[in-house]
């Protein structure tokens, strides 16, 4: 296949650009956060030279030492819920509930599924940035990041179908420049029937249609009603209004999307970020640019332990252009970034359009967790939240996949308090052949439930194998 080619200084220009329009749609909105009316917001109201601090930007400066520390193939939802836990104190909302989970012992994805209404929430597209600008234009790459991202405080819910949306968007922003394919990019990596999807559709035909941004906007929040308000679905497609009803300038497009309320900071930055990678640094409102200025302010990490932490926005730019080269190699893209002009000719939409990496994600089971453990990958789906009651059976699904060129056996062992019963057996022995995966369904029947949680390990083994995998298992007694 061939290798689009982009241009060292455009692409930091880009990088520059989103970085920028972040910091000024955040700063825009960020006063009107949480007004669920329609708005007559004209411009700035804080002061010339300090951008507000917004976690929607600062969340990314841990995913970056992240990438710094641990490479790009070392994202994954354990190691960016382990940052968490380190570099991010904020208790609001999902943070708050997928930290307490994960403390719990729960996981990712069950820690952003376990009792949390505000799984279809805003915290995990606005942070997607950070993996698009690691993989311009590759958005099968950028939503493989975003999803260990947002299945940490959000699940398989709405709100991780939102970051798959959003990072998608911006990833293939780098390469092209259409609005409406951009759309169709994003729209592709989601499930058609999720909710995200509706509600970007209602925005989309609204505008066909000719309705006013008002009128659009109704629509979205009426058909939003059952989810609440502060939920992703309304949120993205306030993104996508203030995009399509701004007819291609920044800031009519940001003032449209801060106007329609909710998450203002949220949708106002992320609209700004995506804007500044399509017109780069050099293509932004200079009198809003420089109204702002270059530096970072942060809110929500912990500046005494995250010491390497970029000031600036020049900074950042510089520090995430280091990682593209190793991100780009590392997921196979097929992008280069070098000193000759930019060549899309090999990015056609169709290309970007693909959806056998978005279903992947899709399948994956929204209670389930993966373990790598070399020769075997172990998925341990419970089905359904953890809570058990006493004599009631609760199902387990193991799957397991070869991922070496041989036939071994493995062999599954449970181990749970004594009085407990698993069937078809505590002990239980695999065959896989090359290439091979199996799933097979246990029962578990807790007895004698007297504490409040119960934890416990599913053993694998593969025969003749040095590595040992040992699967966390934990259950939270339903009748305490």
């Amino acid at each position: 296949m061939a290798v689009v080619t982009i241009n060292r200084d455009e692409i930091n220009n880009r990088i520059y650009g989103c970085w920028l329009g972040k910091n000024i749609g955040g700063t825009l909105g960020g006063p009107y956060e949480g007004r669920r009316d329609i708005l007559n917001v004209t411009g700035f109201v804080t002061p010339p030279g300090e951008p507000l601090p917004n976690d929607d930007l600062d969340l990314q400066l841990v995913w970056l030492k992240v990438v710094k520390d641990r490479g790009p193939l070392g994202v994954t939802a354990a190691v960016l819920g382990e940052y968490w836990l380190n570099y991010i104190p904020p208790p609001w909302n999902e943070y708050g509930i997928s930290k307490c989970n994960q403390r719990a012992g729960l996981p990712p994805p069950l820690s952003g599924m376990y009792d949390n209404p505000w799984k279809d929430s805003n915290g995990a597209w606005i942070r997607s940035e950070i993996w698009a600008c690691l993989t311009p234009g590759a958005p099968d790459a950028a939503i493989r990041l975003a999803y260990a991202d947002a299945s940490v405080d959000h699940g398989g819910a709405e709100g991780m179908f939102a970051e798959l949306f959003t990072a998608a968007v911006q990833s293939a922003a780098f390469v092209v420049h259409d609005r409406s394919t951009l759309i169709k990019i994003g729209l592709s990596k989601i499930p058609a029937g999720c909710r995200v999807a509706r509600s970007i559709g209602i925005a989309i035909h609204s505008h066909s249609a000719g309705l006013s941004w008002q009128e659009a906007r109704t629509k979205i929040v009426e058909d939003s009603a059952d989810l609440g308000w502060f939920m992703a679905p309304a949120n993205v497609a306030f993104v996508i209004l203030g995009w399509l009803y701004g007819e291609g300038d920044f800031m009519k497009s940001l003032l449209i999307a801060t106007n329609c309320g909710d998450d203002t900071d949220c949708t106002a930055a992320t609209l700004g970020a995506t804007l500044g990678i399509l017109l780069g640094r050099d293509g932004l409102p200079q009198e809003w640019v420089q109204y702002l200025g270059d530096r970072i302010f942060t809110v929500a990490i912990d500046r005494g332990t995250l010491h390497d932490c970029p000031t600036t926005l020049q900074q950042l730019t510089e520090q995430v252009m280091d990682q593209v080269p190793g991100a780009l190699n590392a997921y196979h893209c097929d992008v280069r970034i070098d000193a000759t002009p930019s060549n899309y000719a090999d990015a056609p939409p169709e290309r970007l359009l693909d959806d056998k990496v978005a279903k992947a994600i899709w399948a994956k089971p929204k209670y389930g967790v993966e373990y790598d453990f070399v020769h075997t990958r172990v998925t341990l789906d419970f089905g359904k939240q953890p809570d058990i009651a006493e004599r009631d059976p609760f199902e387990l699904r193991v799957m397991v996949q070869n991922t070496m060129p041989d036939h071994r056996h493995i062999e599954l062992a449970w181990m749970l308090p004594d009085d407990w019963e698993v069937l078809p057996s505590r002990a239980t022995r695999v065959s896989l052949n090359e290439d091979h995966s199996r799933s097979i369904t246990f029962q578990v029947t807790p007895r004698n439930l007297t504490a409040a949680t119960y934890s416990g390990i599913l053993s694998v083994t593969a025969v003749g194998r040095p590595t040992v995998g040992l699967v966390p298992l934990l259950f939270i007694n339903a009748g305490t």
